[in-house]
């Protein structure tokens, strides 16, 4: 059975701020996205402890932290120009492309 891809509002690039959870009021950019799952992967945001094996003579084994996935309604996008976490709009240009814009100032965003 397959599973419908999730359109999801923010980008790979983007400045985030977590709104719930234990890293509450943290800001990361986002790394990967993961529409498929309607999750995102943050900088320094749900860091996890990984027990690796050794992979041959170049790569040790040990404890690594990397960062794990979340779901992307627990993150809103941070606008550049207002420093504020908002909604994300959307607005048609002139020359008939689309580009998101901030609810809260209407500064376009880095698309």
């Amino acid at each position: 059975m397959a599973v419908a891809k999730r359109k999801l509002h923010v980008k790979t690039g983007d400045t985030v701020e977590i709104i719930s959870g234990k890293d509450k009021g943290k800001r990361g950019k986002v790394l990967r996205t993961i529409p498929k799952e309607g999750k995102i992967i943050v900088e320094n945001i749900n860091m996890l402890t990984v027990h690796t094996k050794p992979r041959g003579m170049n790569q040790p084994g040990g404890i690594i932290r990397r960062e794990g996935p979340i779901y992307a309604s627990k993150a809103m996008p941070v606008c550049q120009r207002c420093n504020k976490r908002t909604r994300v709009g959307k607005k048609i240009l002139e020359d008939g492309s689309k580009t998101r814009v901030c609810k809260a100032c209407g500064e376009t965003f880095n698309d």
